[in-house]
């Protein structure tokens, strides 16, 4: 009996503490809760200039920049149509001009079935394409029927400087309207395509370019496009600071060729050449001749490729300036362009010889 009074006083006990609690706790809340107020808004100075400029330039150039997006057909498991579209891919792009063109990578339109364009206000509108440059991975679009912004303004890439601010557009992994900063890293770096040719004077930025932000564009200090951007270097597959954006030089100079005829001229002399490692394997320098085209200016000029047995012709200078892979000389050729001419040095058996070769269009 002892025992159970004893507990029964325990448990009183705790009871008796555990209510002493509740009301004690009870009392703080009260407490709190007369004590409660909506904090009143600090006033904050005015932004400092620098952040002034970088909302500006973001409030000018956003609305120009659109979501390109892949479409296809949405299909039943018999393989029909069954009404509507699907998103199966997309990137960025930006109004080029008021005729409603629209620029973007090629990549990013590269297999789609139908494309859309979702503005920055929300309204979108199916795009056809205009034509395509796959060795500059650029794409031009058009829609009609839709209020267009003002295009951002052109700037230049010829005289951009490392440490530049610079700032991307897009909408990376789907997210609308993001805006990145960073700085010009690097230029003048070449970036293989898919075509098999290289772009040259390519910039490299720091400001995240993510998957989706492809074909927006990159922005100086001044709100001004210096690039279109393209990829990124990222063994993980994710953002590494290396970013990089096709030149506003080149985009300026392709996308009027596009709007005019549907393509851009792919400027060469009409000669194939043996790939750099095999070039190497036999210790000669320069670009060795493997075959010309039978109509084309090389052959007229009286370039021969290589037989079975024999290397023929090299290739060793192109306009005075020594050539060791193709991208030396396609640069040269692009920047003479269709219509010019080049003077190349050309060795055989030891000989050398000047040529002078026409340049034209092999892309038709």
């Amino acid at each position: 009996m002892m025992m159970m009074a004893r507990r029964t006083a325990l448990l009183g006990g705790f009871a008796l503490l555990g209510g002493l609690l509740l009301a004690q706790c009870g009392q703080v809340a009260d407490s709190q809760s007369r004590g409660a107020e909506v904090r009143a808004v600090a006033p904050r100075p005015a932004l400092p200039a620098e952040e002034r400029a970088l909302v500006t330039l973001f409030e000018r150039a956003a609305p120009s920049v659109v979501s390109v997006i892949a479409v296809a057909p949405n299909m039943n498991m018999l393989g029909r149509q069954t009404g509507g579209v699907r998103e199966i891919g997309g990137g960025s792009g930006f109004v080029w001009d008021r005729n409603g063109h629209i620029v973007t990578n090629f990549h990013v339109i590269e297999r789609a079935p139908g494309i859309m364009i979702r503005f920055a206000n929300g309204q979108s509108a199916p795009a056809a394409i205009v034509g395509v440059a796959p060795n500059h991975d650029l794409a031009v679009l058009r829609v009609a029927g839709v209020n267009l912004p003002a295009p951002i303004d052109i700037g230049a890439s010829s005289d951009l400087r490392v440490g530049q601010r610079a700032y991307a557009i897009g909408n990376p992994f789907g997210l609308d309207q993001t805006l990145t900063e960073g700085i010009i890293s690097a230029l003048n770096r070449n970036l293989p395509t898919d075509s098999g040719r290289e772009i040259d004077a390519v910039i490299q930025t720091d400001a995240a370019v993510n998957p989706g932000n492809s074909g927006g564009p990159l922005l100086d200090s001044a709100g001004r496009v210096i690039g279109v951007n393209t990829a990124i270097f990222s063994p993980s597959g994710a953002s590494a600071g290396i970013g990089f954006a096709i030149p506003i030089d080149t985009v300026n100079r392709v996308v009027p060729q596009i709007v005019a005829t549907g393509r851009v001229a792919v400027a060469g002399i009409g000669v194939q050449v043996l790939d750099e490692q095999n070039t190497a394997r036999l210790g000669v320098e320069g670009l060795v001749v493997m075959g010309v085209s039978s109509s084309g200016p090389a052959a007229r000029a009286g370039l021969r490729g290589a037989t079975r047995t024999a290397v023929q012709d090299v290739i060793v200078s192109v306009n005075g300036q020594p050539v060791r892979r193709l991208l030396d000389m396609t640069r040269i050729v692009d920047s003479v362009g269709v219509g010019g001419q080049v003077r190349l040095v050309v060795e055989n058996n030891g000989r050398r010889r000047d040529v002078t070769v026409s340049v034209v269009d092999i892309g038709q």
